[in-house]
């Protein structure tokens, strides 16, 4: 297989990876010896008006011509694609590859002129953490369990779905926390994300009663501090999570609200304009989860704009988050005619930026997140649509037969359960794996071609900015096990391969480097067996370490840019390019045909202990054949 024109927004190929409004920048293309290309332009929609430019050749390297021309940047977020002329024509080259038709804008490359997301980000290795369930301190056993919970022992099985889960109680706190950090540190993550630690009536915390003091079970504001004092001392980052789109129905906000029509509170909700006081909007129609109103300007000072407001207080010392996950982002300013969405992304943006100038803000999205970034808003979000699902149709369990399956926060008599958005399937192949938001008929076992289609159609949308600084997963405490949902652990390695070499922040959900199972996001939340070493997978949790430690060792894996270079049934291969050098990375689900490729150089075996490559008389290179396997080799 022969290699093709390529660009992307990686250094390589766009030089100025912070470029300014009104700044010409350069971009470059790259072209195989042989490819019908006679001619290049440049296409760009400064000010809504298409120009074209024509590229010139900056460089012959090897077996490729380098084409250059320049862009300016003429609007915050600037469009370009190449018109590539051969013999029979031309076609285009633009975010989603080559086409010979033609096609919309939406799909260009983008450059960015906002301000960039923090520069730490780009290295970040983050490790999720549920509190309730990582780890409990000696303090924790003083604690008297509220009257919403259920206690549990830490041996206790977690009830997966029903109006017990999200009750179940069993009492891990932030010093358990800081007593476990050397685990995370042998694991090689160097930022810690932890799901909400404030106040409320569930174990998940999303259901808030108070944004203001952290919650006393899970030692109080002091546990904390000192967590963040022993995350910063290893040169870590500390991340939290903010429900921006809705409280608990026991927050002072809401229940000052609900008791009297005239409070101030009033306006941070959407209530019912019956007179009656009591109808008012909610997440899903989850009554505990009453929706604000981003309409209502105190609620933008009390969130955001005061000088002590939730989303500063935290940010700052003796506390020092380095940023926030936002819960719900994707509903967030939305209902009806209400379109505030991203207004409050810009707003909280400037806000955690004024506070911290290298704080992250990210937003969580569980399907089409392209029309809510490059907007000056979030620095990227939780890439479920473009990475989780296409991973998991491609790798999930043969044995499955999908059925439908729904979305549902599991509800209590009054109290909801958590984000589940996915369930999954037993290792023994019984069950099917519902998709993310119910998707009739669940998660399909799709080729690698539909896998490598839906990625690209999404990464496609927005810049590579937004793509490479949005988190890669392959499960989290809202969904399935990503070792219940692929089976085994060689196909679990298949797929952390992907999250460690692909572009993208990655994100370790605690407990998938030991192989933990769940079926669905209330299963998932499976307190971290440290008194039981005999369900732990040894060696998982060294597939893990050594494929974190590569991406860490290697600039290709972290800043190089994506070119796909074959993709069967069962096989995906790309290369991670980089001034510094070239991943070439090869991930099989099964064994298929070996894999012949032209136009690469010689490269030694990184990961996976296959040979090194050598080309032949023909100058091509062979991949080999076995699977499941995961291997990579660097030039």
């Amino acid at each position: 297989m022969s290699l093709h024109p390529h660009h992307d927004g990686s250094a390589l190929y766009v030089p100025e990876q912070e470029p300014a409004l009104g700044q010409t920048v350069p971009v470059f293309v790259r072209v195989p010896d042989g490819t019908d290309v006679r001619q290049v332009h440049v296409r760009t929609t400064g000010d809504g008006e298409p120009r074209f430019v024509e590229a010139t050749v900056d460089r012959r390297d090897g077996h490729d011509v380098w084409w250059r021309a320049d862009v300016e940047v003429r609007n915050p977020v600037s469009n370009y694609r190449f018109m590539l002329t051969g013999t029979t024509g031309y076609r285009w080259l633009n975010a989603a590859g080559q086409v010979d038709h033609d096609v919309p804008d939406h799909g260009d490359f983008k450059l960015v002129s906002h301000a960039p997301p923090p520069a730490w980000a780009r290295d970040a290795l983050i490790y999720q953490i549920f509190p309730d369930r990582f780890a409990r301190s000696a303090a924790a056993d003083g604690r008297t369990p509220p009257d919403w919970a259920i206690p549990c022992d830490w041996d206790t099985p977690v009830i997966g779905r029903g109006p017990e889960t999200p009750r179940q109680f069993y009492g891990g706190d932030l010093d358990g926390i800081t007593e476990r950090l050397d685990h995370l540190d042998r694991l090689g993550v160097n930022t810690v994300y932890l799901t909400p630690i404030f106040p409320a009536r569930s174990n998940h915390r999303y259901d808030a009663a108070s944004f203001d003091t952290v919650d006393p079970l899970l030692g109080g504001d002091a546990a904390l501090v000192r967590l963040a004092d022993a995350v910063r001392a290893r040169g870590w980052r500390l991340l939290g999570d903010i429900t921006s789109n809705h409280t608990g129905d026991a927050h002072e906000w809401f229940t000052r609200a609900l008791a009297d029509v005239r409070a101030p509170e009033r306006e941070l909700y959407y209530f019912d304009g019956d007179g009656s006081g009591c109808g008012y909007e909610s997440w899903n129609g989850v009554r505990s989860l009453p929706k604000l109103n981003w309409g209502s300007a105190e609620l933008r000072h009390r969130f955001a704009t005061a000088a002590d407001s939730l989303l500063r207080r935290w940010l700052r010392p003796p506390y020092g988050l380095d940023g926030w996950r936002v819960d719900v982002a994707n509903m967030t300013g939305r209902r009806g005619a209400d379109a505030y969405t991203h207004e409050v992304a810009k707003l909280l943006r400037e806000v955690v930026a004024q506070t911290r100038a290298d704080g992250l803000l990210l937003a969580e999205h569980g399907h089409d997140h392209t029309g809510d970034l490059d907007s000056d808003g979030w620095h990227g979000t939780m890439n479920y649509v473009g990475f989780t699902d296409p991973i998991w149709s491609w790798l999930r369990h043969e044995g499955a037969s999908p059925r439908p399956g729904g979305s549902s926060r599991d509800v209590g008599p009054s109290r909801p359960g958590g984000s589940s958005r996915v369930a999954g399937l037993p290792r023994d192949g019984d069950e099917p794996v519902p998709n993310f938001l119910g998707t009739p008929g669940g998660v399909r076992r799709r080729d690698a071609h539909a896998v490598l289609a839906t990625m690209n159609s999404f990464r496609s949308l927005i810049s590579w900015r937004s793509y490479t600084h949005s988190w890669q997963l392959l499960g989290s405490h809202d969904s399935a096990r990503i070792r219940t949902v692929v089976g085994d652990a060689a196909r679990q390695e298949v797929a952390a391969g992907l999250l460690a070499t692909m572009p993208g922040t990655p994100v370790v959900f605690a407990g998938d480097e030991l192989g933990l199972t769940g079926g669905n996001g209330e299963g998932s939340r499976t307190p971290m067996p440290w008194h039981r070493p005999e369900r732990w997978d040894a060696g998982t949790f060294a597939a893990y370490r050594a494929l974190l430690a590569l991406r860490r060792d290697t600039p290709a894996l972290r800043h190089g840019g994506l070119r796909w270079v074959h993709a069967d049934a069962d096989t995906l291969v790309f290369l991670r390019e980089a001034t510094t050098g070239t991943a070439l990375v090869l991930a099989r689900r099964a064994a298929a045909p070996p894999v012949r490729l032209v136009g690469l150089a010689a490269g030694e075996n990184i990961y996976g202990g296959a040979a090194a490559l050598r080309p032949d008389a023909d100058g091509a290179v062979t991949l080999p054949g076995d699977g499941p396997t995961f291997q990579v080799w660097h030039f």
